[in-house]
């Protein structure tokens, strides 16, 4: 009954005596709303945004990717090993068990100095022994407590490390994949213009030929030909430089990508609604700075522990003997018992340096975690102002498309009927050609830009795109480790 009030006691004594600051979260102003919220926002940031594009080789590209792609997996080992290091960085907080045994047979000289008496002592003589250990540091200031705390940080800053490689991998092959798909267009506009200026270029041959037209003539349509000649090939090599970037995000070696459909049958994504105080409990970069913070923060109390005391106790039991079937007999019984202490005096800096080195660290990573939250809300109100400026780009391109269409033909027609000289009509499918190509790129511009508000606002998708990693429901990592406290 006694042992067991001394124990409870211990075990209040210990939980109470904890060195160091305990952490508390840092006060943060949001503002109230992001600047560039639409009002048509709507509350998709739990779902899986990109099936919202409506192209089922998109989705499968993106499974592909969160159960193939090397870097998740990367960051699922390193969470592994943090997990590791927390359950080493927590296991001196109870007593360590060893074991240890040992046989030995020596023969000492008998012209020595000092003479053996062998009719008293045996020579040689033969020793066994066995024995169990035991050894417990006394954890009363929280050293160790404090090193397993910023352990335990240590290994859910690096899951949601984890977790941000998951956000990124998804919005890299969604808008990579775009990307695809918007050079797919670029090649196919480029490469009915090659065919309308060939065809342009032949007549213009023949005329020339009859004496119709001057050879300047041919030359404006050769230089037209030429022009559009060179584009295929830049796009063309663009095209495998996406698929290359796309392979690798999926697991695989460089090859080609699977198609869907084309950019312009693609659905446009609603963007999502949220508050900028919603980023902190789900923007895994935030969250990994707090848990850095956090870590840090316990390093201050880990580091003035060593101002104090380290209490210990240690303690064998076993036997030795000289005859192997007499080791576990009563007298070859041993068993000793002991505790110390060992505290500083003079270090001449060792342990205020340490303590000085831990706050310095924890005033950098609040700063870092701070400087972090103001980089996530300016990321999502740059993603917002971009595809809304985006969208209004779009629709501004598609009416200089249709103006630019609406001057080639008028241009044409008063060539064709002699009132005006060919280089009206160079002029005008020069100003059409690109201006087409920009057409199909600002579209898919769009595309990815409603995949960078998903990314910046982060959101419950993740935990969804997570789960797609191991073809069913991910564990959190505090839901993985052990208790905080040891249980006595």
């Amino acid at each position: 009954m006694r042992a067991r009030v001394l124990l409870s006691f211990a075990a209040l004594l210990l939980a109470g005596c904890m060195v160091g600051p305990d952490y508390q979260r840092p006060e943060v102003v949001a503002p109230p709303a992001f600047q560039y919220e639409t009002r048509s926002a709507t509350n998709t940031s739990d779902t899986l945004w990109w099936r919202q594009f409506d192209d089922p080789v998109l989705d499968a590209l993106i499974d592909e990717a969160l159960a193939n792609n090397l870097n998740v997996k990367i960051a699922a080992a390193n969470v592994e090993q943090a997990a590791a290091v927390f359950t080493q960085s927590r296991s001196p907080l109870f007593p360590q068990v060893g074991y240890g045994g040992g046989g030995e047979r020596a023969r000492s000289t008998e012209a020595g100095a000092v003479r053996v008496p062998i009719e008293l002592i045996p020579n040689p003589q033969t020793a066994y022994t066995a024995a169990l250990s035991v050894s417990w540091e006394i954890d009363l200031w929280g050293r160790i407590r404090r090193t397993a705390e910023a352990a335990r940080a240590n290994v859910l800053a690096t899951d949601e490390a984890r977790r941000g490689v998951v956000l990124t991998l998804v919005a890299a092959v969604a808008t990579n994949y775009i990307q695809l798909r918007g050079l797919d267009a670029q090649l196919v506009v480029a490469k009915e213009t090659q065919a309308t200026y060939a065809e342009s270029l032949r007549l213009f041959e023949l005329q020339f030929k009859y004496g119709q037209i001057s050879q300047m003539t041919v030359a404006q349509a050769q230089s037209q030909y030429e022009t559009a000649t060179a584009q295929i090939p830049q796009v063309e090599s663009q095209i495998a430089q996406t698929q290359t970037a796309l392979s690798i995000l999926l697991g695989r070696n460089p090859g080609s990508i699977p198609r869907g459909k084309s950019i312009d049958a693609l659905a446009l994504p609603t963007v999502p609604a949220g508050v900028p105080s919603e980023l902190l409990e789900r923007r895994p970069d935030l969250l990994q700075a707090e848990q850095t913070l956090i870590a840090a923060n316990a390093q201050i109390g880990a580091a003035k522990a060593l101002y104090f005391p380290v209490i210990s106790l240690t303690g064998a039991l076993g036997g030795a003997s000289t005859d192997l079937s007499r080791l576990f007999t009563g007298p070859a019984r041993i068993w000793n018992y002991a505790g110390q202490f060992t505290g500083p005096i003079f270090t001449f800096g060792a342990v205020s340096g340490q303590v000085a080195q831990a706050e310095a660290g924890q005033v950098a990573a609040l700063l870092d975690y701070q400087l972090t939250i103001q980089n996530a809300f300016g990321d999502v109100d740059n993603a917002l102002v971009a595809h809304s400026k985006l969208q209004e780009q779009l629709a501004a391109q598609i009416r200089l498309v249709k103006a630019l269409k609406e001057y080639v033909y008028l241009a044409r027609l008063q060539y064709d009927a002699g009132y005006s000289p060919y280089s009206t009509v160079l002029q005008a499918e020069q100003a059409l050609f690109p201006a087409e190509l920009t057409l199909v790129s600002v579209r898919g511009s769009v595309f990815a830009s409603a995949a960078n508000v998903y990314k910046a606002m982060g959101g419950g998708w993740i935990t969804q795109a997570d789960a797609l990693t191991t073809g069913g429901k991910v564990i959190p990592a505090d839901e993985r480790l052990p208790a905080r406290q040891p249980v006595f």
